[in-house]
């Protein structure tokens, strides 16, 4: 089981860490695109326990939105792909996030596997472009805060060529994010409750704080 227990609700140590580390002065908001991957007609992966991956990922994105308002009193400019159960073309996703001069595009989503594959793991455009470190050092950044924070297994930072990606990669730094696999029974069990959607919502977030404080972002 990938996802221990113990550590799948969040603690009040993490948001106490958070509140503390975003008080500090920001000169301006960074803008964040967060992209809920699939919706309406199409649901992605089909999971066990009766769980879709296009309503996974737009709960959690829905959340790491609601959490900047709610905990970090708007702190990043945040605006997601889409906010209700409709299809939005992949184009007009990358458009999006290049219209709004977007800091960083995070696309969401759950993964499917026929055997008992479990865990998360981020991806990164295959493609060199002037914006591959800074990718790579938010996904480990993510990665790590997931693994550390709820004991998710770390499949690791991949490359890939998504459409997403491609169209967005020279704007700014792009990731794919698969959190889970929902053919796995306890991944998608643990996805079916709201605490750990806030959880994972909440890691993401504290992922994107440290990258973005790191090494002179701020």
């Amino acid at each position: 089981m990938s996802w221990t227990g113990g550590k799948n609700v969040i603690s009040w140590f993490l948001l106490l860490q958070m509140c503390l580390s975003f008080g500090q002065g920001e000169p301006t908001k960074k803008v964040l695109v967060i992209d809920p991957g699939h919706g309406g007609k199409d649901s992605g992966a089909r999971g066990v326990h009766g769980v879709f991956e296009k309503d996974v990922v737009l709960y959690i994105a829905k959340e790491i939105h609601r959490l900047n308002h709610l905990i970090l009193d708007n702190k990043f400019e945040i605006y997601l792909t889409r906010y209700t159960d409709t299809l939005i073309s992949l184009s007009d996703r990358a458009s999006l996030a290049r219209a709004l001069k977007s800091d960083l595009f995070i696309s969401l989503h759950c993964n499917s596997a026929r055997t008992g594959a479990s865990g998360m793991e981020v991806f990164v455009p295959e493609m060199h472009n002037p914006h591959i470190v800074s990718s790579q050092e938010l996904a480990v950044s993510i990665l790590y805060e997931s693994s550390n924070k709820l004991g998710i297994r770390r499949r690791g930072v991949k490359r890939a060529n998504f459409q997403v990606q491609r169209e967005t990669m020279d704007q700014c730094p792009s990731i794919l994010i698969e959190t889970g696999f929902i053919t796995h029974a306890d991944e998608a069990l643990y996805f079916k409750d709201q605490r750990n959607i806030k959880a994972v919502a909440l890691t993401i977030l504290l992922g994107i704080y440290k990258y973005l404080h790191g090494a002179g972002r701020n």
